[in-house]
């Protein structure tokens, strides 16, 4: 079977993926109406924050989002789908709408794409179905009186994943990303599952896989560093591996730079818009954070680019700007160290 044309975009030149949705959703200042339908008038449980719904009840908001980033230049937008899962929609009651919630957000990120394709074929625009931790960890207790205790198990996480993973496919995304990982047994559990849905589909979709550093010891939340986080995963075959969220660009670099010199497939980096202010907020410009990716072109370490929180359509559109000017990192021959690793891991 041919290759995703996503493989020859990324030959040729680094794609820029899309910011955060987050933050533009709180632009519209939405309110609890804004999250139900006729279908959840009724519903028990408050849904205001729950994001992914709105892929259900305001479409609209959420097409325009993917319109702003894909006009800013953003090759790749993902689905809005972080927290579509049974597991985290269990917080909402909202576990029966898991398939609808996930093949609506895929639909309309792939018709922006399709639109703005079709406007400009010599820039063709893909949807990547985002598939997040959840709020739950299968590799640390939550209670510290019972550290042997876990409030998933890893088969919960496959079935919740599988479900979720079927809706994207079928709601026409072209990658699948596994994001903002920071326990790498969930992600284990994420890549299980969609290797296996594949097969019993008989379905080709290129994986991206993106881990959180969460602080400045250089390790995700489940103890691993970068290095190990990388062998951990490197059993698939991945379109890329990268690195999102909890740091800033400028924090990020140490950890992209062991990816970029180790990594058998495509890296990939976006950042946060600095470290949130006392109230919450990020701060950096586009022009700040642009100082700073720039330095990631100039040493190729990357072969796509784009922000996660608090970045905005701005910040994408100075990211695309910057990465006109440099070519991609180029792969390696997998490294002795990788490949004894990866058979071993």
């Amino acid at each position: 079977m041919a290759k995703h044309p996503i493989y020859q975009e990324l030959e040729k030149r680094i794609l820029i993926l899309d910011g955060a949705m987050g933050t533009m959703i709180q632009r519209y200042g939405l309110e609890e109406k804004d999250f139900r339908n006729e279908a959840l008038k009724n519903h028990s449980h408050p849904l205001q924050g729950n994001n992914d719904l709105l892929s259900i009840t305001r479409p609209d908001v959420i097409s325009a989002i993917h319109a702003k980033y894909l006009e800013a230049g953003a090759d790749i937008i993902e689905t809005n789908t972080f927290s579509g899962t049974t597991i985290a929609q269990a917080d909402y009651k909202l576990e029966h709408i898991i398939y609808e919630l996930n093949f609506e957000s895929a639909r309309l990120a792939k018709e922006q794409a399709v639109l703005f394709t079709k406007a400009n074929p010599n820039k063709p625009r893909f949807v990547a179905g985002a598939l997040g931790p959840t709020n739950r960890t299968a590799s640390i207790s939550p209670n510290v009186n019972d550290p042997g205790y876990r409030a998933v198990t890893f088969d919960q996480l496959v079935q919740a994943y599988k479900e979720q993973t079927k809706a994207l496919v079928e709601g026409g995304v072209d990658v699948l990303l596994v994001e903002t990982v920071f326990d790498t047994l969930n992600a284990k559990a994420s890549l299980f599952a969609i290797m296996d849905y594949l097969e019993e589909a008989g379905k080709e979709v290129p994986i991206m896989i993106s881990g959180t550093i969460t602080d400045a010891s250089g390790r995700t939340l489940s103890g691993q560093t970068t290095e190990a986080f990388m062998i951990s995963v490197s059993h698939v075959p991945l379109l890329s591996i990268g690195l999102n969220c909890a740091l800033g660009a400028s924090a990020l670099r140490p950890y992209l730079q062991v990816l970029a010199q180790n990594s058998p497939f495509f890296v990939s980096a976006y950042p946060n818009a600095g470290l949130p202010n006392e109230f919450g907020q990020y701060d950096e410009t586009p022009e700040m954070m642009g100082a700073q990716v720039e330095v990631f072109l100039q040493e190729k370490l990357v072969n796509i680019l784009g922000g996660c929180c608090g970045t905005t359509p701005e910040h994408i559109k100075e990211m695309a700007r910057l990465a006109e000017k440099y070519s991609a990192r180029k792969i390696e021959q997998k490294s002795e160290y990788v490949y004894h690793s990866t058979l071993i891991s």
